[in-house]
C-alpha cells in the first residue's frame, strides 16, 4: 500500500517541519480547494512553489476547482508530478487531460461519492491515476464511505494500467477495507498528522 498524507490536517504554519515529519510516505497529497466547486478555500500554486523547494517528494495535487484547465499551468510551473482534477468540474475531461499531459505532469482523475463511476469509462486509458473520493470533497475529517468500494471493484475489474487512489476517512481500520477492495494509494490526513510519530504511523498503515 502506498501512502499519500494530505497536508490539508497539517499545520500551514509549520509546512516545512510537517512534511519532514512525513518524509517516509510515497507522495505529499496538496489539496487544491477554490471555495466554489466545494465549500472551503485551502492554498495556491504560490504556497506549492515554496514547500517544493524543501522537498523532493513526489506532489499529488488534487485540484478540487471550477476551472483545472485554467490553473494546471500553475500548478505545473510550482512543482506538481502529478494532477488530478474532477470530471464534474466546468471543463471538458478530454482538454484538461491534454493540458497537463502537454505539462509534463501524470494525470489523475478524480469523482464525488454520487458520481457514477462509468461515467469516466471512455478516458480512462488516458490516466495514470483515478481517484475515489470517499468523502463529499471539501473538509477533512469526515468519516470513510464504504459504499465507494463497489467503485473501486469496478475499476479494479477492468484490468487498465492506472492505479486506483481513495481519499477520505483513511485510518489503520478503513485502510483494510480500502487494500481488500483494491486501492493501490490511500490518502490519510487527520489520522496521521494527529499522531506524534507519524514516520511509524505511515510505516504501519503501508504494511497493511
Amino acid at each position: 500500500m502506498q501512502i499519500a498524507p494530505s497536508i490539508l490536517s497539517s499545520d500551514f504554519a509549520r509546512l516545512k517541519e510537517e512534511i519532514e515529519s512525513i518524509k517516509n510516505c510515497d507522495m505529499v497529497h496538496i489539496d487544491v480547494m477554490d471555495g466554489h466547486f466545494v465549500p472551503n478555500l485551502t492554498f495556491g500554486a504560490p504556497v506549492v512553489k515554496c514547500i517544493r523547494k524543501y522537498t523532493e517528494l513526489f506532489f499529488d495535487c488534487h485540484l478540487m476547482i471550477s476551472n483545472p484547465l485554467k490553473y494546471a499551468k500553475d500548478f505545473a510551473a510550482a512543482g506538481a508530478d502529478l494532477i488530478t482534477f474532477h470530471y464534474e468540474s466546468d471543463n471538458d475531461p478530454k482538454e484538461v487531460i491534454d493540458e497537463i499531459r502537454r505539462l509534463g505532469c501524470k494525470v489523475g482523475i478524480s469523482v464525488k461519492p454520487k458520481t457514477d463511476i462509468k461515467e469516466i469509462d471512455k478516458y480512462l486509458d488516458l490516466v495514470d491515476l483515478v481517484l475515489i473520493m470517499s468523502v463529499e470533497p471539501g473538509f477533512g475529517g469526515q468519516s470513510f464511505m464504504p459504499e465507494v468500494l463497489d467503485k473501486v471493484r469496478y475499476l479494479k475489474s477492468l484490468k487498465k494500467k492506472f492505479v486506483i487512489e481513495i481519499d477520505g476517512g483513511i485510518d489503520d481500520k478503513t485502510i483494510i477495507q480500502a487494500k481488500e477492495a483494491g486501492v493501490d494509494i490511500c490518502v490519510a490526513g487527520s489520522y496521521i498528522f494527529k499522531q506524534k510519530d507519524r514516520i511509524e504511523t505511515i510505516k504501519k498503515l503501508k504494511s497493511v
